[in-house]
């Protein structure tokens, strides 16, 4: 069997490709969100995972699919960032205030990037480097995928470990 660390790595490493998928695509493939989405079901099943605790995680994913749907439909998110959200919310559960954080702080740090990547683009003076950056320029779109693998990462994290309940317990005495 896979030990737990495995899985997590394995997650982490998915969010990485995700990022990247967004920063230079603007594009985060459905196969890949779903294999995150997926991993959660394997840590799930290798900590022992309850269906109370199964039953609150799928909520999470529930809520915060419907809330990026209507983002989504106001034209703020792109479609990817809507499934990827949701699965990031999965893995969060009971500590989706804390990713809820973590993802609006390097959300708002990926739009003020993008704000000085398109004040460099205006710039005559620094033509090279505004064709350098122009992968990230802000007219291709926001690749908010970034902040929500930040957020994803801190899910994935925030699992307990087989046999250790008591972090689980502790994060949702102060969440």
């Amino acid at each position: 069997m896979l030990p737990l660390a495995v899985v997590k790595a394995g997650a982490c490493m998915t969010l990485v490709m995700l990022a990247g998928f967004d920063l230079h695509m603007r594009r985060l493939p459905n196969p890949v969100v779903a294999a995150f989405a997926a991993l959660y079901f394997v840590d799930a099943a290798m900590t022992g995972g309850v269906r109370a605790s199964l039953d609150v995680h799928v909520a999470a994913c529930a809520a915060s699919f419907a809330v990026a749907a209507l983002m989504f439909r106001l034209g703020w998110l792109g479609g990817g960032d809507v499934k990827l959200a949701a699965a990031v919310f999965l893995w969060a559960g009971p500590a989706s205030w804390p990713v809820l954080v973590v993802v609006s702080l390097c959300g708002l740090f990926v739009a003020l990037a993008m704000l000085a990547v398109a004040g460099l683009q205006r710039s005559p003076a620094l033509t090279g480097v505004s064709r350098w950056l122009g992968w990230i320029a802000p007219a291709r779109g926001v690749p908010y995928g970034v902040a929500l693998a930040m957020g994803g990462a801190v899910a994935v994290l925030l699992q307990p470990t087989a046999g250790h309940r008591t972090t689980l317990a502790m994060l949702q005495f102060f969440v």
